[in-house]
């Protein structure tokens, strides 16, 4: 009889944790980037969610050629929460290219492969698709940076593209760069029609605390140009705790977040009231004090409250999140909160709000 339960209880076990698993899910698995300069390097960033119920890890990323560079997230991802893998291609030759990466998880299948494809040429006329924002007579590549799941004392780096379309000699600058962020232009001058990069390099030890710092710089289009939101480019960066020494047996017995719910809708409530709010329940079913480090908003509609910071094993709380509907239009930045905790498997959790 013993016998006959010791092997449903491992049925019911191995049951529970096909169940419980992560789940590789990419924005696209073939990145074009169309035309492309001759020794002029890009990126590509392929967004990933964790489409499954646990963590998921991205233990490597290997290219298929030495002139692919790739940077990705390497902290775990939660169910629902997303990371990302930035491929950066140095054309060796001109001609049609298709490459890949090879992506090994903690998933099934435990390796995926990413792909993306384009033409390298001699020189680009068109630029609206290569630097699709226009700010007055320069084109550039992307008008926001972001540094995600950065730790202390790392330094990534993000690359902006830049055409200059006007018919003068063009010097890109950054105007407001905070002390946190390292600015390199090459050339430092651009003439009619010529490419150039903005690198910004992220000094995290100038980082003020764990969670996300949010800030503009503003692109001059020309000497003694003007701030405004025609040449503003958002910047944000998330600090994360670095939990790289601990060992697997503190990791075995630490604490462990648990979510009743990882989006909030309020919409159907909000078309009819002025005022919503939806309650989440946190529980820690870890075996370690569960802290809140950090808990986040960004908008003037949002408002949250926590009953409780620190959570004892087993024990839970309640966060409630309230949207005021007549102040969603106030700023361009979606509805979101964030929240950095002592879990390592879940250091960071981002709740979107509908």
């Amino acid at each position: 009889m013993k016998r006959i339960f010791f092997t449903l209880y491992l049925l019911v076990a191995v049951a529970f944790a096909a169940l419980s698993q992560p789940r590789f899910t990419s924005n696209t698995e073939m990145y074009s980037f169309g035309q492309i300069e001759w020794k002029r390097p890009v990126t590509a960033q392929f967004v990933i969610t964790n489409t499954g119920d646990s963590p998921l890890v991205l233990t490597e990323v290997e290219p298929d050629c030495a002139c692919t560079v790739v940077q990705w997230t390497k902290t775990p991802i939660a169910p629902g929460a997303k990371g990302t893998v930035n491929v950066t291609f140095d054309a060796e030759a001109l001609g049609r290219f298709q490459k890949s990466v090879a992506i090994h998880i903690n998933a099934e299948p435990h390796l995926v492969y990413l792909h993306f494809n384009g033409e390298v040429v001699r020189e680009i006329k068109d630029f609206t698709k290569t630097h699709p924002y226009q700010v007055g007579q320069i084109r550039i590549d992307k008008n926001s940076i972001d540094f995600p799941d950065v730790q202390r004392g790392e330094k990534p780096v993000v690359h902006i593209g830049v055409v200059n379309l006007s018919d003068r000699p063009y010097e890109p600058v950054l105007m407001h760069l905070p002390s946190f962020l390292e600015m390199e232009v090459k050339p430092n001058v651009l003439q009619k029609g010529e490419k150039g990069v903005i690198s910004l390099v992220l000094n995290s030890e100038k980082l003020a605390d764990l969670g996300l710092t949010q800030t503009s710089v503003y692109l001059a289009r020309f000497s003694g140009d003007k701030v405004g939101e025609e040449n503003e480019i958002q910047v944000s960066a998330i600090l994360l705790p670095d939990f790289s020494d601990m060992t697997e047996a503190e990791k075995a017995n630490a604490p462990a977040i648990s979510l009743s719910a990882k989006e909030v809708n309020l919409s159907p409530v909000l078309a009819k009231k002025a005022k919503a709010h939806q309650d989440i329940i946190i529980t820690n079913t870890g075996h370690a004090p569960l802290q809140i480090r950090k808990l986040q908003i960004f908008h003037p509609a949002v408002g949250v409250s926590l009953k409780k910071k620190v959570l004892q094993p087993g024990e839970s709380t309640r966060l409630r999140v309230t949207v005021l509907k007549k102040n969603i239009g106030k700023t361009r930045r979606h509805l979101r909160l964030l929240m950095i905790t002592n879990d390592p498997m879940q250091p960071k959790i981002e709740i979107d709000i509908l």
